[in-house]
């Protein structure tokens, strides 16, 4: 064989010999066709339209046919045969008419044939056409035409209780609607719903699927003409995923869209969303606050209670009331012109935010009062009272060293111990326990806060490990974190939670040294919560609802930013828990509004009462915030005034 008559096939080098053209059957063109046709309305429409032409066509050449044949048009005579009888009774079960001739019967049994095909064909098409409709309402593919809607975007375990907080503060609504538009099957979100936010009251959740970062999609949500929009962060797509959400939501409404809560991990990239909209995207920072929160909890027990009463919607809220009466007055008689409120700052007409200020700080002309109150309506100016308390504040004791032992690990253990460590007295330390298969050792290497003396163990999970650890001092503190970087969140609080009985059992058990202590602990997912409430910590950070509560109260009101901006950063007044002893004798009794009047000489913002025996057993209860100006407390040893205060 010559090169020439080589074959090389039709590949990149070629060949002399082109391979043969297959060959393509009629009815394999057909089927394509058909095949085609189905993938387009009109084209299907078209087809069945040329195919009843030609079967007209070809039905008129039958009927041609069949009246040539003589032999085929003969009437059956009045002696009717069997099959005479037969065809009468076989032609009304088919509606074919009784034809008498056998040319009218072939004909008709031709014509009922090409109905049942063509209907049967319509009735198929029509069929499937209203199927793929309902198909494609039941994925959530349809545009939302409710206005005034609070629009979350993003799925997270921050949405069920969002969802619940925000049917409490929509109770008074007439038609509260709530649109939840994520990435996400449809018949997932709605069963998930269902199952872990509870029941919603008369709010109504619309679910819609579609993706965040692509502005035709999010355009189907409605945005423009929602009332406030929530971003949630997915978890997995990070500060990234919330910015194109973001920049979505600009490209549907404009620059004028409503407010958007956006949730953000990252500092920078929050301040610059921030600044680049004008201020209409506010920004949470969920890991932060729980961080503060948590290392707030560890250190004043009683106080993660206080905030998450401050945060939802069931008890004391944060709003802003007019000023009139006491401008040119001074904040310290503020605090006390509203019996059922508690003051706590001002913001000037400028904008300009002030927590607790000194007592002889003038109210300028147009500021707001920053009040605690259980609902705006209650928010009422009762006058101005003359009422002075001398504070038995005075020189603060010296806070021993304090030995703290954090168990778990995950990136925000660095900004829970951070924070807290600027609380920690000269000469405290902490020891962070964590095993080798979910935190890697050069993790911990290097890590400082500050002058607080940090070691660090990696474990392997094994008890007498533990106890080894637990043995070396009397930890002060047990703080709890989850391994949420290392594990799904169900998971990771699995780990807490099994690490808490483990702890518990430890101080249970005479033969080691191990003395029972204060435990706190990080529960990611609140559905865990009650199981977490048998593990018995003293105090519980609960994350998810947590970060949700803030969202929730943002969205409804996203002008409070600031306050709570200012109540959760490390500089300036923050919420603090004082032993009552400090401002009156154990065992006087005096009113709330004294209270407030001693705190007020202290340079404090007194906003409610803790009782030490009603949270004995758990943290969470004995907290009393903002009570009336008239209610009297019976100091006991161990109970604390909550206070805005400095430290």
């Amino acid at each position: 064989m010559t090169d020439t008559e080589r074959d090389f096939g039709q590949g990149s080098y070629g060949g002399e010999t082109a391979a043969p053209k297959k060959k393509v059957s009629f009815g394999t063109r057909l089927s394509s066709t058909f095949d085609n046709a189905l993938s387009s309305k009109k084209r299907f429409v078209g087809l069945i339209f040329i195919a009843m032409i030609i079967l007209a066509f070809i039905m008129t050449g039958i009927q041609a046919l069949v009246a040539a044949a003589t032999f085929l048009n003969e009437a059956p005579g009045e002696n009717l045969t069997y099959f005479d009888i037969f065809w009468a009774s076989f032609s009304k079960i088919l509606s074919l008419g009784g034809e008498a001739t056998w040319g009218q019967r072939i004909i008709g049994v031709l014509y009922w044939a090409i109905a049942i095909a063509v209907t049967g064909t319509v009735i198929g098409f029509i069929t499937s056409l209203i199927q793929q409709a309902m198909a494609r309402l039941g994925k959530g593919l349809s545009p939302v035409v409710e206005s005034g809607h609070t629009l979350i975007l993003g799925w997270s375990p921050r949405v069920f209780p969002i969802l619940k907080e925000l049917s409490i503060a929509k109770s008074s609504e007439a038609n509260p609607v709530v649109v939840v538009f994520a990435d996400q099957a449809r018949d997932l979100m709605e069963e998930q719903i269902a199952s872990r936010a509870g029941d919603l009251g008369k709010l109504k959740v619309i679910t819609r699927r579609g993706s965040l970062s692509n502005p035709a999609d999010v355009a189907r949500a409605n945005a423009g003409e929602a009332s406030s929009i929530i971003v949630l962060d997915s978890d997995e797509a990070g500060d990234a995923g919330v910015v194109t959400t973001v920049l979505a939501i600009r490209a549907n409404a404009g620059d004028k869209h409503p407010p958007v809560i956006a949730e953000l991990d990252d500092v920078h990239t929050a301040a610059t969303l921030n600044s680049a909209t004008g201020g209409r995207v506010r920004s949470v920072r969920s890991q932060d606050v729980i961080a503060r929160v948590t290392a707030q909890a560890a250190r004043q027990p009683g106080l993660a209670s206080v905030i998450l009463d401050l945060l939802d919607f069931e008890g004391n809220e944060l709003y802003y009331a007019a000023a009139t009466e006491l401008e040119g007055k001074t904040y310290g008689d503020a605090l006390l012109a509203f019996d059922d409120s508690a003051v706590i700052g001002f913001q000037t007409k400028t904008g300009e935010l002030s927590l607790n200020p000194a007592a002889a700080t003038k109210i300028p002309a147009g500021a707001k009062l920053i009040v605690i109150a259980e609902d705006d309506s209650t928010i009422k100016f009762t006058g101005l009272k003359k009422l002075e308390w001398k504070t038995r504040v005075g020189k603060a004791k010296a806070v021993p060293a304090q030995n703290l032992l954090v168990v778990g690990w995950s990136a925000m253990g660095r900004a829970v111990l951070g924070n807290l460590a600027e609380y920690l007295p000269k000469g405290s330390s902490i020891t962070i326990l964590a095993r080798n298969q979910f935190v890697a050792a050069d993790e911990l290497k290097d890590i400082t806060f500050g002058d607080v003396k940090v070691s660090y163990s990696n474990i392997s999970g094994d008890v007498a490990e533990v106890i080894a650890v637990a043995e070396r001092h009397h930890y002060d503190e047990i703080i709890v974190l989850g391994y949420r970087n290392a594990m799904t969140r169900v998971e990771a609080d699995a780990q807490t939670l099994l690490t808490m009985m483990q702890m518990n059992q430890l101080f249970e058990d005479d033969t080691n040294k191990v003395k029972p202590t204060r435990i706190v602990a990080e529960i990611l997912d609140s559905s865990l919560l009650p199981l977490a409430r048998v593990a018995a910590a003293d105090d519980l950070v609960v994350s998810d609802v947590l970060a949700a509560l803030l969202i929730s109260q943002l969205s409804q009101n996203p002008s409070i930013a600031p306050v709570f901006e200012d109540l959760f950063d490390a500089d300036g007044a923050a919420i603090h828990l004082r032993p009552v002893e400090n401002y009156v004798p154990v065992g006087q009794t005096v009113s709330f509004a004294e209270f407030v009047a001693a705190g007020r000489a202290a340079g404090q913002s007194v906003i409610g009462y803790r009782s030490a025996s009603a949270g004995k057993d758990d943290a969470s209860k004995g907290v009393s915030l903002n009570p009336s100006k008239s209610v009297e407390f019976t100091a006991a040893a161990g109970d604390s005034l909550i206070v805005i205060a400095s430290e």
